[in-house]
């Protein structure tokens, strides 16, 4: 019996074992996506033929942080990145993904590419003929293709090929690893990988994640046909594809086990299809990013599954009640509450809803994250929105113009209105997000009114309020929110001192705006968190010295306020990651101090309008990050520096307004082969422009008034470029356009492109080339000495919206083309030479201004009261032969006519005064005629006795 008992025993043991080996050879879908590496070491060791085939395979690598240092020794199964199957030793696990994203800022970037594995993916990986597990993500194999001999790996059920820069035509032999249940090829940027066919993926019954995000689709019309054969399929995502057709209905659907759905950043021109609602496991759907139109449909309430919407940035208009209502009524009895709805997050940003927020929002006690921004919503903010007790980040606001730039989709301007109250927070205590903020320049209609005490029942880490009401006092109840992170509080009508123990009540937060507001006094010491990055007190009326406090910022902005003394001599010391300074629109005086040349890794510098002057220091030279340098309307001086070879990076330059003199050296040209932006205006600079300055292509503003410059225009100057350049935060540009200097802001120079060199001693005739520039706006080419025509092709010119020729020494008539000009609003051709009919096209009626023809005494027809005779348009000659009038009060067409007259009365004149004697009076032609024969004779006589001498002369010299 005891022999009995110890076979059943060691018996049981075995069938035990055999039940959890076939436990491990049934993994799920989870257990097969978890990242983790054998490290145990299995009953055998991996076989000398898998070990060759690792080694091969590292062979090929280039392997930068040496993450295969392991990879030595007998037994692989003990290698990094390398799993074993305990039982048989075989390798069924090869992970060597990289531990690093390019996401999370430049420390972060710097250790994913020092972490890249590049090179070769070899072929004896073949040898691993029971590999289930292979994870080559977030390495660097750009240029590469994927291998089409994967395709043989026939055990494989995860294989994850995503953001390593594979490039080219995803192989369809992939589509022979039929027992595949994971596959992610998402790419980095679209124009790395493409696919003709989604016909290979017929091979994956057993699919249940698909990730091909940023994989080009286009050719492949028919994506969801062949997405419909894939049955076990949970997620798919088809993100940023170039995918067109968004079928609107489709016979049935076989992938009804869908859970995730990704079709964002395609271009969908449909509305909404229904089908997407008879999809009753789906618990995310993102269609964000795409064209679609129309409401959102009722249905989308009905999935009661559904737990996460994305719409964002599209066309979607009409109201959102019916589909809240819908929402507050559907129930799901699987929820954690019980008879609760489900619905989690939803992102409509960036659309075109209208309509306000229902009372029924507060039934979706389910709700985490509601995001509403950058559509055309109104009206008052509902109470009940504070019953949302699980809410983490809400967003209301419309159009953030404090970013500098355009939103990349057509969204709206919300305009809520009405007070906030206590009310609205009651019971949101795991809120961590808050933005509300409204058009910046908008009439404030929205105010948080909350008592003086108020203790909110939140802590936030992100409060966003720009334009919504708040002031006059700075809000005590920010005291309370120790753990915030983002600080923005634009235009909310604060004017008060700011606390001098701000920065204790907020020690966390990394980014300070209080721009737009009406903050006086000096500002008090602040003790940045090491992790703070942005700081902005513009537009504010501080004053007292530059609030430059030891920190690791990387942005200041100070612009347009009251501070004034010199910029601290050690700056360099004090701010040794400052990237962006932005000191402009203030009362600083002094110099630049020598130790801004320690700030390496400055890319922005903006002075202008201070009172700064001398020479700018040689420590300069070192700033070789530069991209921006504007230091406009100070009192600087001296040659342009040589040292500004370095600024390679450059792309805009602006030094109007100061007293800079020489000559524009010709590396200019050369040195900043970038460059977008060029102001030299105001200054002392002299000479010729050089040709050099042709070789920025890129450039799309030039402006070189008020200097001394002399010589030719140089004709290259049609070479430039119409391509769009970056841009910039908080930039702006003084630009003199339509008779008016105007302030642009960074967002409206991209539709500037700007040529002035007035005010100078330029000669010559307008270069026709100029007129390639197709995308000009403005060109002003006044006072200076320019001769000749109006080029015949200023027609070509579009665009153009200012014209200034006046005063110079043109000649000729004004082309008829001038007038196809449609955008032409200000036009200035005064005190030249022109003449004839001024043309009457339709755009040149609206500009019914006499002043802008004064001065050319041949002009006529309206708006001159002078007509015209009727020939005016044919051109004229004038006695130096040029075409057009030679004087420049028009005197000399008179004297032109008289000189003829008299030419021709003279003529008159002397033939009848001598012929017509000889004719009438008989001895006079006699004598006449004698006297002719007379002095023919004595010629003939002067001829042949010069000829006979001649002729003497030559004989002699032969004998």
């Amino acid at each position: 019996m005891v022999i009995s008992s110890h076979i059943f025993m060691s018996t049981l043991h075995h069938l035990i074992l055999i039940f959890f080996i076939s436990l491990l050879g049934t993994s799920s879908y989870l257990q097969l996506i978890k990242p983790v590496s054998c490290t145990k070491s299995p009953l055998f060791k991996c076989s000398k033929v898998e070990r060759e085939a690792l080694l091969s395979f590292k062979y090929n690598l280039t392997d930068p942080s040496v993450r295969l240092s392991s990879w030595v020794g007998e037994d692989c199964c003990n290698w990094l990145g390398v799993g074993c199957d305990n039982n048989t030793g075989n390798v069924i696990k090869l992970d060597l993904r990289n531990q690093f994203s390019w996401h999370g800022g430049f420390d972060q970037y710097q250790l994913y590419k020092k972490s890249c594995l590049r090179g070769k993916i070899s072929s004896s990986l073949l040898d691993l003929k029971h590999l289930r597990y292979f994870d080559l993500s977030l390495n660097y194999f750009t240029g590469a293709n994927i291998p089409k001999f994967l395709g043989s790996l026939e055990n494989l059920r995860y294989f994850n090929l995503s953001f390593s820069m594979f490039s080219g035509v995803i192989p369809p032999h992939l589509g022979n690893l039929s027992r595949l249940q994971y596959l992610d090829l998402n790419s980095k940027y679209p124009t790395l990988s493409q696919s003709e066919s989604l016909e290979w993926v017929v091979g994956f019954p057993s699919l249940k994640y698909l990730g091909m995000d940023n994989v080009n689709l286009e050719k492949v019309p028919d994506w969801l046909h062949a997405i419909n054969v894939l049955p076990s399929l949970r997620e798919l995502h088809l993100a940023s594809c170039g995918l067109a057709s968004l079928p609107s209905s489709i016979s049935s659907i076989n992938f009804t086990l869908l859970s995730v759905l990704d079709l964002s950043g395609n271009d969908f021109s449909t509305s909404i299809p229904q089908w997407l609602s008879h999809l009753t496991n789906l618990r995310s759907l993102n269609l964000g990013g795409n064209n679609l139109i129309g409401k959102i449909p009722n249905s989308f309430a009905n999935p009661c599954n559904l737990q996460a919407l994305y719409l964002s940035g599209n066309k979607i208009n009409g109201g959102i009640t019916e589909f809240v209502d819908g929402l507050s009524q559907c129930s799901n009895s699987s929820s954690e509450d019980g008879n609760l709805p489900s619905m989690q997050e939803i992102d409509l940003s960036g659309n075109q809803l209208n309509g306000t927020i229902p009372e029924s929002i507060g039934k979706l006690s389910m709700l985490v994250s509601l995001n509403l921004a950058d559509n055309q919503m109104s009206g008052t903010i509902p109470e009940s929105i504070g019953k949302l007790s699980r809410l983490v980040s809400l967003k209301l606001q419309g159009k953030n113009s404090w970013e500098g730039g355009e939103n990349s989709w057509e969204g709206g301007k919300n305009s809520w209105e009405g007070v906030l109250t206590e009310a609205h927070f009651l019971n949101l205590t795991r809120l961590k997000s808050l933005s509300f903020y409204m058009e910046v320049y908008a009439k404030a209609t929205l105010v948080l009114d909350v008592k003086h005490d108020w203790v909110p029942p939140f802590k936030l880490t992100e409060i966003v309020l720009d334009n919504v009401r708040i002031g006059p006092n700075f809000p005590v109840w920010l005291k309370t929110q120790n753990e915030l992170k983002h600080l923005q509080l634009n235009n909310v009508g604060i004017s008060d001192t700011i606390p001098t123990d701000l920065w204790r009540s907020c020690p966390n937060v990394s980014l300070w705006s209080l721009s737009h507001n009406k903050l006086h006094g000096k500002v008090p010491y602040f003790q940045f968190h090491p992790s703070a990055d942005y700081f902005d007190l513009s537009y504010n009326n501080l004053e007292g010295p530059l609030p430059l406090f030891h920190s690791n910022l990387g942005y200041i902005i100070l612009r347009n306020n009251m501070f004034s003394g010199p910029i601290p001599k050690n700056i360099g010391q004090l701010l040794p990651t400052l990237q962006v300074l932005d000191l402009s629109s203030n009362s600083i005086s002094g110099e630049i101090p020598h130790s801004i040349g320690m700030l390496k890794e400055l890319a922005i510098l903006f002075l202008g309008n201070n009172s700064l002057s001398r020479k700018l220091p040689h420590s300069m030279r070192n700033l070789s990050s530069l991209e921006e340098l504007l230091l406009p309307q100070n009192h600087l001086e001296g040659e342009l520096p040589s040292f500004f070879k370095n600024y390679s990076s450059l792309i805009g330059l602006d030094l109007g307004g100061n007293k800079f003199s020489g000559k524009l050296p010709a590396w200019i040209g050369e040195s900043s082969p970038d460059l977008e932006r060029l102001s030299l205006r105001s200054n002392l600079f002299h000479g010729d422009i050089p040709q050099q300055l042709c070789l920025l292509s890129n450039l799309w503003i030039l402006d070189l008034a008020h200097n001394n410059f002399s010589g030719a225009i140089p004709q290259c100057l049609g070479n430039f470029s119409s391509d769009t350049f970056e841009e910039y935060m908080g930039e702006q540009m003084s630009l003199v356009s339509k008779g008016r200097e105007d302030i642009y802001a960074v967002h409206q120079l991209s539709f500037v492109h700007f040529i002035d060199l007035s005010s100078n001693n330029l000669s010559g005739e307008i270069p026709v080339n100029i007129t390639n520039v197709v995308d000009l706006v403005s060109l002003n080419l006044s006072m200076n000495h320019l001769v000749g025509r109006i080029p015949k092709e200023i027609g070509n010119l579009q665009n153009l919206e200012t014209l200034d020729l006046s005063m110079n020494e043109l000649y000729g008539p004004i082309p008829e083309n001038l007038s196809s000009l449609t955008f032409l609003s200000h036009l200035n051709l005064s005190f030249n030479k022109l003449s004839g009919k001024i043309p009457n096209g339709k755009q040149l009626q609206t500009l019914n201004d006499a002043s802008i023809y004064e001065g050319n005494s041949l002009l006529c027809g309206p708006p001159l009261s002078t007509k015209c005779s009727g020939n005016e348009t044919k051109p004229r000659v004038t006695p130096n032969g040029g075409n057009g009038i030679a004087n420049e009060n028009g005197r000399a067409s008179i004297e032109s006519f008289s000189f003829y007259i008299s030419m021709t009365a003279g003529f008159i004149v002397g033939f009848w005064g001598v012929c017509g004697t000889l004719i009438i009076k008989t001895s006079w032609r006699q004598a006449y005629f004698r006297g002719f024969d007379n002095l023919k004779d004595k010629i003939i006589v002067f001829v042949m006795v010069k000829i006979v001498r001649l002729l003497r002369k030559v004989k002699w010299e032969r004998s």
